[in-house]
């Protein structure tokens, strides 16, 4: 009997009459949760145990009990921009999140050109970042959570970082362009803007994808292995380690920027960026999230006349096709020819927070959709070029036109990066020139009587003049799906 009550009290000691609650790292003081939603919070207790939830902006209160394994999980209705305000929760003992804002969430994700820092890399500086620096208290908005870095085979449901204010530090640390997006998110809407980035420089996207996902696209690795150098990660690792610790969290939509290290198998990125999406939506939990691509920038690589990068571009592009909700941000204008990390991440920023602006906020007047490739015919020897996303001619009251000058403001007299060839399928770099009213280019070449195919910017580095009076340069672009020599690839 004296056995049996010492075994007893020391079972009693063992198990807890409460526990504090244990959450994950994106859930902590200074969040920003996404409006007027029903926002995700979940955590650890106790197991069996009630928690006990309530939210300081419509004082509700959420009971949920913890299952065998301590996890509880809950949604929340969030109400319209605002705070700050605090979350309690409890299962005996209370933990008291403060200073939590109501506004729009967004993820930042992909490799080296998403990580690289305000305050740029060794060597490799941001533009304007000194000043960006110094104006960051007067976003006090706008937070920032950074996903540490975690590459794991085992799937896990936390990471390591934490909810910072708008600082000079905090800023310096974070993504440039995921900073410069939600910087310009918060000036057009005045609401406050959560960042989460997750990023992993020189990544390929198969570590970005669930086994599952890589098996459906039949990934296969050991060949795959080959296209890359050392910088290669092995499928799924990065999506165990830093998307599906984060995919409860209740968010707006996504920005990326990933694609150079997936240069070698270019022909079946499109697949593979659409499969990436589609499944991130699903994790998330809606099939409706934004997902905005960022154009890999111009650099040279193996050769800037070689022609890789722009077959890369091209399927991004084709990815944009592939799922609904989807659109690319161009940097034609941006890149650099010795430096893969363009120094421009302001305009790389600013150009998707206007996708997102005018195609989820409905913010008129924003110039949204950079020009693409729309159609070409043959007048008198000439190729002339007609582009999407541009004024109708001679419409003064869309002020969407090719700008006539030059960013040194000079009139732009010829316009660089176009190719030409006629039926013996061998290009020649030709002469263009803007059609002013019409908002066309002409191009022609010498050595081509009568051209067939036309190409811009199609390789891996150009240097070209061709924007937008509000700055938005044209996509890269070929008019023929003629297959292109090994030796102009490599």
């Amino acid at each position: 009997m004296k056995k049996l009550l010492l075994l007893s009290a020391i079972l009693l000691m063992t198990i807890p009459v409460t526990a504090e609650i244990r959450l994950p790292a994106v859930l902590g003081d200074n969040m920003v949760l996404q409006r007027e939603s029903e926002a995700s919070l979940w955590g650890w207790a106790t197991p069996r145990k009630k928690v006990r939830i309530k939210t300081s902006w419509n004082k509700k209160r959420y009971r949920v009990r913890a299952g065998s394994d301590g996890k509880w999980f809950v949604k929340v209705k969030t109400i319209g921009a605002g705070g700050p305000y605090t979350i309690t929760i409890s299962d005996g003992k209370k933990t008291r999140l403060e200073n939590i804002l109501l506004g729009e969430v967004w993820i930042c994700s992909g490799q080296s050109n998403m990580e690289m820092p305000v305050q740029g890399f060794l060597g490799q500086p941001c533009l304007h970042a000194a000043e960006t620096m110094r104006e960051a208290r007067q976003y006090p908005d706008i937070r920032l959570f950074t996903v540490q870095r975690d590459s794991t085979d085992i799937p896990k449901d936390d990471c390591k970082g934490e909810w910072l204010l708008s600082d000079p530090k905090s800023v310096g640390a974070f993504s440039a362009v995921g900073y410069y997006f939600g910087r310009c998110l918060n000036q057009y809407l005045g609401v406050p803007i959560g960042l989460i980035t997750t990023n992993w420089g020189g990544t390929n996207i198969e570590a970005w994808m669930s086994p599952e996902s890589n098996a459906k696209l039949g990934v296969d690795e050991e060949y795959t292995k080959k296209n890359w150098d050392e910088y290669y990660l092995p499928c799924s690792v990065l999506y165990n380690g830093m998307v599906l610790p984060i995919a409860n969290y209740t968010a707006k939509g996504f920005i990326w920027y990933q694609g150079e290290s997936n240069r070698g198998n270019y022909k079946e990125y499109a697949d593979m960026q659409a499969e990436m999406i589609r499944q991130w939506r699903e994790v998330w939990g809606n099939d409706k999230m934004p997902f905005y691509i960022t154009q890999i920038a111009p650099y040279r690589y193996s050769g800037a006349e070689k022609r890789r990068s722009a077959l890369l571009v091209e399927n991004q592009i084709k990815a944009t096709t592939m799922v609904p909700n989807c659109a690319m941000a161009s940097t034609t204008d941006v890149g650099t020819y010795s430096l893969i990390h363009e120094p421009d991440k302001l305009s790389v920023g600013e150009r998707l927070a206007w996708l997102a602006l005018a195609r989820d906020y409905g913010i008129e007047g924003v110039p949204a959709e950079a020009p693409t490739y729309k159609s070409m015919e043959v007048k008198d020897g000439k190729a002339v070029i007609s582009f999407n996303n541009l004024c109708e001619p001679n419409d003064q009251s869309d002020p969407r036109s090719f700008n006539w000058l030059d960013d040194q403001g000079q009139v732009v007299r010829s316009v660089k990066g176009f190719e030409i060839a006629g039926t013996d399928k061998k290009f020649h770099p030709a002469k263009a020139r803007l059609l002013w009213s019409d908002n066309q280019v002409e191009v022609w070449s010498e050595d081509v009587k009568d051209p067939v195919a036309v190409r811009y910017c199609f390789n891996n580095y150009s240097e070209t003049n061709l924007k937008t009076t509000l700055g938005q340069p044209v996509v890269p672009f070929r008019t023929d799906d003629w297959e292109i020599p090994a030796e102009e690839i490599d």
